[in-house]
């Protein structure tokens, strides 16, 4: 039980050091070295949890994926209806971009490497769907507002704030507010006039 209590530890130390490092360098700047000093673990035991650098990708993009479908089943699960259930959940994807590195090098690894490790949005976009389906069937959506073109539209968004994530014109916006400002736009394009 302690040693795999201390295996836990040791790939946990290893992911969120992973993470670090490529949410700073993209994968391609990122290295073994600098990641097993930083997780404080010997290079044996980096290749003894993960046998290459792919896998570490992965391995974050795992981790990411888990921890956003933990806050996508929380952000819909209280929200009157379906729409503003998409719109939270977008919130909340934002909350997360500013506040785990984990998640950030998700992101990042989803743009910078699509063929080599399964792609972040695979987390949230099947929930998102769902949703603005539902919001389409109500009645919710502007009859010209198609789920699949307003989704696409949605993972857009989120890769713009978090590629621009504190360089917004003019001023530092984290993708919280970059988001928060975009949304009652998107809201009116997309929306009925009661929703």
């Amino acid at each position: 039980m302690v040693t795999q209590d201390r295996a836990a530890r040791t790939r946990q130390a290893l992911i969120a050091a992973a993470a670090a490092d490529m949410d700073l360098n993209g994968y391609d700047g990122a290295t073994l070295s600098v990641i097993s000093a930083s997780a404080q673990v010997s290079m044996g035991a980096l290749t003894f949890h993960f046998s290459s650098k792919r896998a570490l990708a992965e391995g974050v993009v795992a981790e990411a994926s888990a921890l956003t479908r933990e806050r996508a089943a929380a952000a819909v699960s209280d929200q009157p209806s379906p729409l503003p259930a998409a719109i939270a959940l977008l919130q909340h994807l934002a909350d997360l971009l500013d506040e785990s590195v984990v998640v950030r090098a998700a992101a990042l690894l989803t743009r910078e490497r699509p063929e080599a490790v399964p792609g972040w949005h695979q987390a949230w976009v099947p929930t998102l769907s769902h949703l603005l389906r539902e919001a389409d069937n109500a009645g919710q959506l502007h009859r010209d507002a198609r789920p699949v073109a307003v989704a696409n539209l949605a993972v857009y968004l989120l890769t713009a704030v978090e590629v621009h994530r504190g360089s917004a014109v003019g001023e530092g916006l984290d993708a919280q507010d970059s988001l928060s400002r975009l949304l009652p736009f998107v809201r009116r394009a997309i929306g009925t006039a009661d929703t």
